[in-house]
């Protein structure tokens, strides 16, 4: 049966065959398009959306930022539902609480009037740790990934029916904001089976969606030739050559309305590379070429937010390319809510395709937010990096395991294995390193190995005989996109000598996951170091001995005190990787590689009075933590231009 109708209606029910051939009443859905224009309860529309995502936002902070959303002149937001937030291991169910109170955020926007889209995939991209899969869900060797195997669509269809239940009510025909509902997402750049896409659209229908469906794909025929479905609206996702785009659709995709459904205004960062910008003037003209030939446009972001914890995922091309902590994306709403230039350019242009007067911004949402004054606090060295990782419980095989085979999802694994070494020279190679090895030879660090170079190896010198290899493998996001999305992390094949593998492994999986008391408690480590007498002023920095102290990996830990809660920008000078967590919650990775040099810490994580600041150092650690007043996202950047294909 249809999903939508193709000429604008009066609301109500229609009648459409159901799979056996009996009549139904299927409810009109409030989107519908002809003539290749868009019509909503049959009164002439256009979609004009942002996307902003609740699970990169602080719950606290919805309200403002939806605010904020309406302000720019939307009428509609647009949100991904990612799996793997809901429901991290398989032995839980998935959860919609909290955080995770998916109704409540849609419900948000409805109250404060927005249409709501929901693009539940189960793929969604979004640099977003793994798509947005659990890792677990996909782990079995025999699953064809985002394909009609029935391996693949049975774990969705587990998923489905938990998730699908909390959007339906929420639907227009139900008095809800949700118009419209995507089919998977940007699968032309991906796969050709349409059987799987008739697949996914059928396990909405039968979940009770009555909504409009869609799919999305890249404005060339190359991706409607994977992506799209003859019966089904097909929308568009690019940041330029919009109105190239609509002449494909024209000729494509006769009748149908042309959406751009992610249009991407800016871009995100990976670690090592530059900070992506672009000016709101270009985004906003390049806007306006769909907004002039009658389209419906959605921002890619209209507010970023964070990628806290670990949830950042990665690209690849040739070796891993991880995503930074920050999900700002140059994108209008700035990732701490501030209203930028590109905001405002923007919303001239939304105001004007609407026809509206270009009214003044309240005032309360156009002045900058309380911030932290600017300040240092001391860190202390905690538990050595070593005595840390192998204090942790051993798992015992003949080959390295893959975080997959551990059960683990996110963090890192420890190693260790008794090797024969050459006396002299000799090379060690790590076959299937997913995706950065810390080496330790007879406790002696001995250097890093990536999935770049891991094969290749790195030579060591020793002094031959039976040898203590020890080898931290860290996760540094699973990939998101492309053809090597699902790849596994850890050691998927083995550690050689030269041209000798090496066998028996203990293997200790560290899953930064769980609740930092529980994650310190692993390996014995206190979750605090008392202070040295010669700093006990507050704001002192640390002394010379405790800078001696700090120049190992491990835990450093320390307070910041502040007289109010307020958003705060935390940068690490003389740190090198890690995480970081603040009162007990994970933020999220930094790097000094950059471009990324603050990691922003909203309001409602901080309290009046001493906060816990806990650092977890792989590499090489400082003294100190400091607060800064704005953030620090790199440099001066550069203007994303995409490869249309």
């Amino acid at each position: 049966m249809s999903t939508f109708v193709t000429s604008p209606g009066a609301a109500g029910g229609s009648t459409a065959p159901s799979p056996e051939g009996s009549a139904v009443l299927t409810p009109t859905p409030a989107l519908s398009y002809s003539d290749r224009k868009l019509f909503r309860n049959g009164s002439p529309h256009r979609i004009i959306a942002g996307a902003m995502h609740y699970f990169r936002i602080h719950p606290e902070q919805w309200p403002d930022r939806i605010e904020r959303m309406v302000a720019m002149g939307v009428n509609t937001l647009d949100t991904y539902v990612a799996w793997n937030f809901h429901q991290p291991s398989a032995d839980v169910a998935p959860d919609f609480t909290g955080w995770k109170d998916l109704a409540k955020f849609i419900t948000m926007a409805g109250d404060a009037g927005l249409d709501v889209i929901v693009r539940p995939g189960p793929y969604i991209c979004a640099e977003w740790d793994n798509g947005g899969f659990p890792a677990w869900a996909i782990s079995d060797p025999e699953m064809v990934l985002r394909s009609s195997d029935p391996l693949f669509t049975s774990a969705v269809e587990g998923w489905f029916d938990h998730l699908l239940p909390v959007i339906a009510p929420l639907q227009a025909c139900n008095g809800g904001p949700v118009v419209a509902v995507q089919i998977e997402n940007e699968y032309g750049s991906y796969g050709d089976d349409q059987e799987y896409l008739r697949w996914n659209r059928k396990a909405l229908l039968d979940r009770g969606i009555t909504e409009i469906l869609f799919t999305a794909d890249g404005g060339t025929d190359y991706f409607l030739d994977g992506g799209a479905l003859p019966d089904t609206w097909a929308t568009a996702t690019l940041g330029s050559r919009g109105d190239e785009a609509d002449v494909v659709w024209e000729r494509r995709r006769p009748g149908e309305h042309f959406f751009n459904v992610e249009f991407w205004n800016g871009w995100f960062d990976h670690w090592g590379e530059d900070h992506h910008t672009r000016t709101g003037k270009d985004a906003a003209a390049e806007a306006k070429k769909i907004l002039d030939v009658g389209g419906s446009i959605c921002l890619y972001m209209a507010h970023g937010g964070t990628n806290f914890g670990l949830g950042s995922g990665a690209n690849h091309d040739g070796a891993i390319q991880p995503t930074v902590t920050s999900y700002d994306s140059d994108a209008p709403i700035a990732e701490d809510g501030r209203l930028t230039e590109k905001f405002h350019a923007m919303r001239e242009a939304f105001f004007r395709a609407s026809g509206r007067e270009l009214t003044p911004v309240p005032a309360h949402l156009d002045r900058p937010a309380p911030v932290v004054p600017a300040s240092k606090f001391d860190l202390f060295r905690g538990t050595e990096l070593l005595d840390f990782v192998r204090a942790i419980e051993p798992v015992p095989s003949v080959k390295p395991l893959s975080f997959e085979k551990l059960g683990l999802d996110r963090g890192l694994v420890h190693y260790s294995a008794q090797a024969v070494l050459p006396v002299g020279e000799a090379t060690v190679k790590v076959r299937g390193l997913h995706d950065r090895a810390y080496l330790w030879i007879n406790g002696r660090f001995a250097g890093v190995l990536t999935d770049a170079n891991g094969a290749d190896g790195l030579k060591v010198t020793t002094g031959g005989g039976v040898t203590a290899l020890e080898i931290l493998v860290e996760n540094q996001g699973r990939i998101n996109y492309g053809p090597l999305f699902g790849q596994g992390k850890g050691i998927l094949d083995g550690v050689l000598i030269n041209q000798r593998y090496v066998f028996h492994w203990e293997q200790r999986p560290i899953n930064l996951d769980r609740p930092l008391s529980e994650l310190l408690s692993l390996g014995g480590a206190p979750d605090h170091v008392g202070e040295p007498e010669s700093s006990a002023t507050s704001g002192a920095v640390a002394t010379a001995d405790a800078e001696s102290a700090a120049a190992g990996p491990g835990y450093f830990h320390g307070e910041l005190h502040i007289d109010e809660p307020a958003d705060s920008y935390l940068a690490l000078p003389g740190f090198g990787k890690g995480m970081v967590w603040v009162n007990g919650f994970l933020l999220g990775r930094f790097w000094e590689v950059g471009p990324q040099v603050t990691l922003y810490i909203p309001a409602p994580l901080l309290k009046a009075g001493a906060n816990k600041i806990t650092v977890f150092e792989l590499e090489h650690g400082g003294t100190h933590g400091e607060i800064h007043e704005q953030p620090n996202l790199g440099g001066v950047g550069v203007t994303y231009v995409e490869d249309l294909g």
